[in-house]
């Protein structure tokens, strides 16, 4: 088979053949496919380096590693399941591309693996391919739905994995209790058998809310990871909008009360501010000249 570049030198060569003229042409075909070996036989001028083997096996393994993260990511799309089902694919391929990052050629006169691959082009695929796999995976926060060192799901989002897993088995289960005695808009039994675990499985999205924006298990402080909360916004929706249901508040009776105080503060102030004009006593001052008139009728009287 001939060498890549040999396809290369032959595109002129075989647009001519498959142009106007067609099958008339391919003698020059040929012709331009033996002219092309004999220059590549003789060594052609400038700098064409081919890969080395363990550079090009690197090549191969970081494109199978991109085609199953690809993959993954397009199959947990919908419902979205990207952290939970392909933070194995994308741990696997950061360390193929630390692989090239690092590796080197084994002869003296070959090319470092790290620039033949990466920054040999201006294009860059593997640079921008590892850039979209990285800017992808912080856009869904999946940091946040695992371990430090990403070997897994954290104890925190296995836990409200379980209890939704749950809470749409209860769905489920009380759906098909319900059809055949109930119309398709009554969904009493759900509401009233699945108000438990739905309780629980909110107080914990709003726990597991909390706790992120403090820095969590995972040492990230940011969104929840996109699984929980999509999770979460189904849960929410069938719930709300399908079912038709309701959580009463825990904190209606703080409010209220908030509330009454404060529309109570202007009545007070008004009735405060109209006793306290009504209680205003009138204080009476002698004039000094009453004074000293009384006085010196008593100097008169002593001296009599």
């Amino acid at each position: 088979m001939a060498p890549l570049c040999c396809v290369v030198l032959l595109l002129p060569a075989l647009a001519l053949a498959l142009g106007p003229g067609g099958p008339r042409r391919l003698p020059a075909l040929g012709e331009a496919e033996e002219l092309a070996e004999e220059l590549w036989g003789a060594g052609l001028p400038g700098d064409l380096p081919e890969l080395e083997p363990e550079c090009r096996q690197l090549l191969a393994d970081f494109a199978e590693g991109s085609a199953a993260l690809t993959g993954c990511l397009g199959r947990s799309a919908r419902p979205v399941r990207l952290c939970q089902a392909c933070h194995r694919h994308y741990r696997h391929l950061l360390a193929q591309y630390g692989n090239i990052a690092r590796a080197v050629g084994n002869s003296s006169e070959s090319h470092n693996c790290a620039k033949s691959i990466l920054t040999s082009d201006r294009l860059q695929i593997v640079v921008t391919l590892s850039d979209f796999f990285n800017e992808t995976w912080e856009a869904a926060n999946c940091p946040n739905c695992l371990k430090n060192n990403s070997e897994g799901l954290s104890n925190s989002t296995v836990e409200f994995l379980d209890l939704f897993n749950k809470s749409l088995t209860c769905f489920e289960h009380n759906l098909q209790g319900q059809t055949v005695h109930l119309s398709p808009n009554n969904y009493t039994e759900v509401c009233k058998n699945c108000n438990e675990t739905y309780k629980m499985l909110n107080d914990l999205y709003n726990n597991l809310q909390r706790m992120n924006r403090q820095g969590g298990e995972s040492g990230h402080s940011a969104h929840l990871c996109i699984d929980v909360e999509d999770a979460m916004n189904i849960t929410r929706k069938l719930w709300s909008r399908t079912f038709n249901c309701s959580v009463p508040c825990s904190d209606t009776v703080p409010v209220i009360a908030v509330s009454s105080f404060i529309l109570f503060l202007p009545i007070v102030f008004y009735l405060s501010s109209f006793l306290h004009s009504k209680q205003k006593k009138r204080i009476l001052i002698l004039p000094k000249r009453i004074q000293s008139n009384a006085s010196l009728v008593n100097i008169q009287e002593k001296y009599s």
